[in-house]
């Protein structure tokens, strides 16, 4: 794995692969995957942290099962640009990953992500049960579709598929 600029990485995929999001939290990961158009990214199940061997294996095991090509992993850097120590811890996992998968890595600023999913599930009337439950894949989600956004705009994700 490698860590590739956003306008790069959909070079590096095969026809019909997707990309992934990842919010990563101190108790759970979120995730999100794209279509094949890099077009919509869809939330998936939260996956409940443990030691990170466990972690990697579940998330490697979703990658293989969607299909996933890329990765975009939410950055939360400070509101002054700054990276603190959870961006520390980010890049710190991402490390580690790269030494199990091949799948190249894309950071994407992810300030307000969990304010943007926590609004759009309090607007789609989800109760604070649920929204605790799907607060981290939507954030993931959020992430995703931010940069899918920025491919098309910029005209990478068609151009390099």
């Amino acid at each position: 794995m490698s860590v590739v600029d956003l306008q790069e990485l959909p070079a590096f995929l095969d026809a019909g692969q997707t990309l992934a999001g990842l919010d990563l939290g101190t108790r759970t990961i979120g995730l999100s995957v794209s279509d094949r158009g890099l077009s919509l990214a869809t939330p998936r199940q939260v996956i409940m942290r443990k030691k990170f061997t466990q972690d990697a294996e579940a998330l490697l095991a979703a990658f293989k099962r969607d299909n996933v090509g890329g990765i975009v992993i939410g950055l939360p850097v400070n509101m002054d640009g700054s990276e603190g120590p959870r961006a520390q811890s980010t890049r710190a996992f991402i490390r580690n990953l790269e030494r199990l998968t091949a799948l190249p890595v894309a950071f994407w600023d992810e300030r307000m992500s969990t304010v943007a999913a926590e609004r759009a599930l309090l607007e789609m009337d989800v109760s604070r049960r649920k929204r605790a439950e799907r607060i981290d894949s939507a954030a993931a989600a959020f992430i995703l579709q931010g940069a899918l956004d920025r491919l098309r705009a910029s005209g990478a994700a068609s151009r390099d598929r």
